[in-house]
């Protein structure tokens, strides 16, 4: 049996149905389980029961401090030993964004994955398209974004999922391998022609004052979009790779029409 770990969220649920696209033996788990998940929550170690789970997909419990991120992703793992799970597969973070703000966290996940003793694929995913044009920032007709002319090799989410799909559908194949899941480049400018708008750059210290007096952001999340930014801006986040396309069973979605529709659906009504 395959289970999904974060199966409520959009990675994990994406990858859910894939699975059961495919007919695969595979159940989710999350802290809020619906019909049919396991209740697991990596912030309370003594729900995580792997018991018959054979192939572990295990979603990156992001959004939280170094710490906490690698802590909740030990407990999985050391769940996982126990229970006699054969497989990991651990969603991390493309090989080029080292210097993110939040790489840490998935490098370190990724070690303790390797040295588990168990069977491990590590599927390094691009940042994804979807959050490209979610951060991009409408001001009436106009986007602005600090990414100034850089390009961003964006995946789509719904990509991401199929491959974790295919790849736990026949885990043993993988085993050992890291794959880097980098799509087609995508700048600002090009989805704010795709949208008839115009793309204005801001500077980098700009964006990180408006992230600061964003309401609802958590303290680590405005270093960790201006590192995003600053890279794409860069040029530090727009390598191509073949290992998408390579294990997908489809053409990989168009990014740029994926990031356009998110830029589009953040459009304030008002604008």
């Amino acid at each position: 049996m395959i289970l999904v770990t974060g199966a409520n969220g959009q990675l994990g649920a994406l990858t859910l149905a894939a699975l059961r696209v495919r007919k695969s033996d595979a159940v989710g788990g999350s802290r809020t389980p619906g019909e049919g998940m396991r209740h697991v929550d990596f912030d309370k170690p003594s729900t995580i029961d792997l018991t018959g789970v054979t192939t572990l997909v295990l979603v990156s419990a992001g959004y939280a401090e170094d710490d906490v991120v690698v802590g909740r992703h030990a407990d999985v793992v050391a769940a996982a030993v126990r229970d006699g799970v054969r497989h990991i597969i651990y969603t991390s973070l493309t090989g080029s964004g080292d210097h993110l703000g939040f790489a840490l966290a998935h490098r370190a996940s990724e070690r303790l994955v390797m040295d588990s003793g168990l069977g491990w694929t590590i599927l390094r995913n691009g940042l994804y398209a979807e959050l490209f044009g979610a951060l991009l920032m409408w001001d009436g007709g106009m986007l602005e974004s600090a990414f100034g002319a850089g390009a961003l090799a964006a995946v789509a989410r719904e990509d991401l999922a199929d491959v974790a799909a295919i790849v736990a559908h026949d885990a043993p194949r993988h085993a050992g391998r890291v794959y880097d899941l980098v799509g087609t480049p995508v700048t600002a400018g090009v989805v704010a022609a795709q949208l008839q708008a115009g793309h204005r750059t801001i500077g980098l210290g700009e964006y990180r004052r408006r992230l600061l007096d964003t309401p609802g952001l958590l303290p680590f999340q405005p270093p960790m979009l201006s590192s995003i930014a600053t890279s794409v801006r860069h040029g530090f986040l727009a390598a191509s790779g073949t290992d998408l396309q390579d294990l997908l069973d489809h053409p990989a979605r168009d990014t740029l029409t994926v990031a356009a529709a998110a830029a589009r659906a953040a459009r304030p009504h008002a604008a």
